[in-house]
Order: C-alpha cells, then sequence, then structure tokens
C-alpha cells in the first residue's frame, strides 16, 4: 500500500506541476500579448501622426507648384500677348506700306490710261486723214488711167497699128538695137540719185528706223561667231574682199566684219541658210585655210552635215510623238521644220506641241491616241515645201504625204482640213483643228511681225528668180540689197544690167515694202580643168 500511495502522490505532484505550468505560461501568454497589442497601438498612433505630416507637407508642396505654375503662366501669358501685338503692329505696317504702293500704281495706271485714251484719238484722226488722202489718191490714179487709155488709142490712131503690135516692136528695138543705150541711160539714172545723196541718206535712215528688229526677230535672224583674234578678220575677208565676197555669194547670207573684238556676225532670214553659214565659218577659222575654193569645199561639206543633222531631228521627232513608221522624205521635211517658223513660232515645236494636246483629247473621248497624234504631227508638213511648191500649206501637205505614202484618210483629211479649207466631217480634223488654235493662241507663242518680215524676203527672192537666165537670189541686208546670181552662159553683160533693171522694176510693181532696196546682179565666169 505504501508503493502504490507514493505512486499516486508522485502522480498528483507531477499533475499539480502540469497544472502549476500550464497557469504560468497562460498568464505569460497574456501577458506578451498585452503588450504587443499596447505596442501597436502606439504604432498606429506614430503612423497616423506621421500621414499626418506626411498630408500636410504634400498640401504645401502642392500650393506652392500651383502658385510657380500659375505665375509662369501669367509671365507666358504677356509674352504671347506682347508678342502678338508686336506682329499685329509689324502686319499693319506691312498692309499700310502695301495699300500706298497699290494707291501709287493705281495713279500711273490712270495716267497710262489717260496718255492711251489721248494716243488712239492721235491714231483714229491720224486714219481719218488717211482715208482723205488714199481717195484722193484713187481719184487721181482714175484720172491718170484715163488720160493714159486716151494717149494710148490716139498714138495708135495716128500709128495705124495695134496696141500689141506696138508692143511687139518696141521690145523688139529694146532687145536688139537699144541695149546698150539702156545701159548707159541706167548709168546715167544711178548718177543723178548719186548726186542726191542728202535725201536719200534720209530715206535710209527712216527706213532703218522703220525697220528696227525687235529683240526676237534679232536673235532669229542673226548668229554670232566668235574668233580667236582680231588678226582672223581680214583672212576672212581676204585679199580686195574676195573671200567674204565668195563666202556671201555661195553661202547666202550677209556677213558682218565690224569693230566689234573677237566676234563676225552671220545675218540671214533663212535659218537652214544661216546655220550652215555658220557652222562654215567657224570649221574654216578652225582650219585656217581661207581661200575661194577652201570655202566652196567647206560650205558643200557643211551642207550634206545639214541634211544628216535635219534627219536625225526628224527622227527624234517621229520617235517623241509615238506615231509609227514614217516615210523618209516626211522624216526630212519635218527635220526642216525645226529651221521654219509661223509668226515667230517654230513649226516642228509648234507640230509636237499640237500632237501631244490631240492624242491627249482623242484618249478623253475614246479616240485611236495614236492615229490622233500621227495626224497632228504631220498637219504643218507643207510649211517644209510652200516655197518650192504653188498653193497654200494645207493643201501641199496632203500632195506631199500622199506621195511618200500616207494612206490613212484620217491624216490626209486633217492635213487639208485643219484650216477650214474643206467641209470638215472627221473628228480627227475637229480635233487637230482645235489643237492647233490651242497652240498658236497661246500667250507669247506667235508675233506676227517676223512673219510678215520673213515672208516679205522670200517674195524678194521669188520675184528674182522669175527673171530667165537667174541661177541664185540672196535676200541680205534685212531686206534691203536683193543679190542676183547671173548665168554666165545665158546671159551676157549687158542683159545682166537689164536684168537689174527689169527685176528692179517688177519689185516695184508686185511687192509693198519700207523704204528702198538694192538689186545687185552678179555674172561671173568660171573655168575648171583638171591636170593628170
Amino acid at each position: 500500500m505504501s508503493l502504490e500511495a507514493a505512486i499516486l502522490g508522485i502522480l498528483l505532484a507531477l499533475m499539480a506541476g502540469v497544472g502549476t505550468g500550464i497557469a504560468v505560461g497562460r498568464a505569460l501568454m497574456q501577458g506578451k500579448v498585452r503588450q504587443a497589442e499596447t505596442l501597436a497601438r502606439g504604432q498606429e498612433e506614430q503612423a497616423a501622426e506621421r500621414a499626418h505630416e506626411i498630408l500636410e507637407t504634400a498640401r504645401k508642396d502642392a500650393d506652392r507648384i500651383t502658385k510657380d505654375a500659375e505665375l509662369r503662366a501669367k509671365d507666358e501669358f504677356f509674352q504671347k500677348r506682347d508678342q502678338f501685338n508686336r506682329e499685329t503692329d509689324t502686319q499693319r505696317t506691312e498692309l499700310r506700306d502695301l495699300e500706298r504702293k497699290l494707291q501709287k500704281r493705281e495713279d500711273t495706271v490712270e495716267v497710262r490710261h489717260k496718255e492711251v485714251v489721248k494716243k488712239d484719238r492721235a491714231i483714229e484722226a491720224a486714219q481719218k486723214k488717211l482715208v482723205e488722202k488714199r481717195e484722193l489718191v484713187d481719184k487721181e490714179a482714175i484720172r491718170l488711167e484715163e488720160m493714159v487709155r486716151e494717149e494710148m488709142e490716139r498714138l495708135t490712131s495716128l500709128s495705124g497699128l495695134t496696141r500689141d503690135q506696138a508692143e511687139k516692136l518696141l521690145l523688139e528695138r529694146l532687145e536688139h538695137d537699144l541695149t546698150e543705150q539702156i545701159v548707159v541711160r541706167l548709168q546715167r539714172h544711178e548718177e543723178r540719185l548719186k548726186a542726191d545723196s542728202e535725201q536719200k541718206a534720209r530715206e535710209i535712215l527712216a527706213s532703218a528706223i522703220q525697220r528696227f528688229a525687235s529683240p526676237h526677230t534679232a536673235e532669229a535672224t542673226v548668229s554670232t561667231v566668235d574668233i580667236p583674234s582680231d588678226d582672223m578678220k581680214g583672212r576672212i575677208i581676204g585679199r580686195e574682199g574676195r573671200n567674204i565676197r565668195t563666202f556671201e555669194k555661195i553661202s547666202g547670207v550677209d556677213v558682218i566684219v565690224d569693230d566689234t573684238p573677237g566676234v563676225v556676225i552671220v545675218s540671214a532670214f533663212d535659218s537652214v541658210r544661216r546655220e550652215i553659214a555658220r557652222i562654215a565659218l567657224q570649221k574654216l577659222i578652225l582650219d585656217g585655210r581661207i581661200h575661194p575654193t577652201r570655202i566652196e569645199e567647206v560650205i558643200a561639206e557643211t551642207q550634206k552635215e545639214m541634211d544628216k543633222h535635219i534627219m536625225e531631228v526628224g527622227r527624234a521627232a517621229v520617235a517623241e510623238a509615238d506615231v509609227g513608221l514614217v516615210h523618209d522624205k516626211l522624216i526630212q521635211l519635218l527635220g526642216r521644220l525645226k529651221f521654219r517658223t509661223s509668226y515667230s513660232q517654230n513649226v516642228l515645236n509648234h507640230s509636237l506641241e499640237v500632237c501631244h494636246l490631240t492624242g491627249m483629247m482623242a484618249s478623253e473621248i475614246g479616240l485611236d491616241a495614236r492615229l490622233a497624234r500621227r495626224c497632228a504631227l504631220l498637219h504643218d508638213i507643207g510649211k517644209a515645201a510652200d516655197h518650192e511648191m504653188e498653193g497654200g500649206h494645207p493643201k501641199i501637205g496632203a500632195e506631199l504625204a500622199k506621195r511618200y505614202g500616207e494612206t490613212s484618210k484620217e491624216v490626209l483629211h486633217a492635213i487639208v482640213g485643219h484650216h477650214d479649207d474643206i467641209t470638215v466631217d472627221n473628228i480627227y480634223t475637229v480635233l487637230v483643228a482645235a489643237a492647233d488654235a490651242i497652240s498658236a493662241s497661246r500667250p507669247g507663242a506667235r508675233r506676227e511681225t517676223l512673219e510678215k518680215y520673213v515672208k516679205r524676203l522670200e517674195e524678194l527672192e521669188a520675184v528674182a528668180c522669175g527673171f530667165p537666165g537667174i541661177d541664185q537670189a540672196f535676200a541680205i541686208q534685212a531686206g534691203r540689197e536683193l543679190r542676183v546670181i547671173a548665168s554666165s552662159q545665158r546671159t551676157t553683160d549687158a542683159e545682166a544690167a537689164k536684168l537689174c533693171h527689169d527685176i528692179a522694176r517688177a519689185i516695184e510693181q508686185q511687192l509693198d515694202y519700207p523704204g528702198e532696196i538694192k538689186i545687185t546682179v552678179v555674172r561671173e565666169s568660171r573655168n575648171v580643168e583638171f591636170a593628170r
């Protein structure tokens, strides 16, 4: 019993110790919990105070930043306002200056308008006077014609010959018996004209003023050739002027050798002829051998080169227009158009312009654009040969195109009908005519003065070439001189003098021109033999 009691006592003691330990542990745990809760409450209070401080600091910083931003915004606003005021003042100043300039221009225009009105009135008064004078001249001409007719009838009745018989008899006597006397009379007449030198000089000055060429015409009729030194001018002129005379006679241009340093001027209204002469003169200057025989060789060689160049220009035009195959002769005619002007407008450039305009219009309305371009490219082809054939350029162009293989009815109709010479019943002709009018009427495209000038020189040469025994004729000195080359086999010296007189009378009767024209007839015998 004692052992069991001891064991029981021990167990009870252990149980009491365990209970005590548990109670102590619980007490310690509760103390730690209360301590932790106290610490947590203190940290929360500190965190709240810190958050409050941060919020106060942020609020103060925000107020400061807001005030700084407002100050900067105000400064920028004032700067922008000052800049705007300055720009506004500048624009106002410019507008006031512009207004003053416009006012001055309006005043100037008003003054010029008054001057133009005054000139128009003066011109109208002068025209009225001219009309009155023309009426008087017409009446006087009718009266003179009546007097001449009466005198002719009286002479016919007295001589017993008809008018045709008398004219035939007189012409036969003049041809066979009075040739030398005519030469003497012409020489005396020329001497009397030279005696009146002061009046003649006044007429020449008036003619020069009237024919004064504008810058455009000068560029179109004159070329310059640079020379290495002024000594070359003497070699170009040659002994007693034989080199320059030979060059002018063969090339048909006027070579002006004046005091201008380093330059010789080549003048001619025919641009092909002028270009040939310019290139030939450059070759002679580079070669250094300048004499009549060499001049002939170089000009002939240059003419061949120009023919080749014309073909190249024509092929380039056909390629640019994209019109397909074209006969070589038509290509050559197209190339020649580069050296032809119509109212100062280059005909080849005009044809290409019309070509592109017509092609674009044809495309817009659903037609064959390539055929339209072909019609337009060839529409002025007759201008390349209108000085060689009778008729207007539309008719000549259609004949040439048909002759050289152009079979398209549309193309032929467009060529002959683009100036309404025939009834227009083809849409391609209408398009070509419209494009032609656009190209010709655009500002700055044409000037009638140059065309009339060139036409007058062509007519001048044509009158001289119409006489028998004449090989060539060249209009030089801006139409103030006509140089005629007579055949030595078909004319004599006396006949050459009579030809000179007859050409002068024909020009007086057939042409209208300012001032006077000097006619020079050259008759030269030339013999060639080869030593083998």
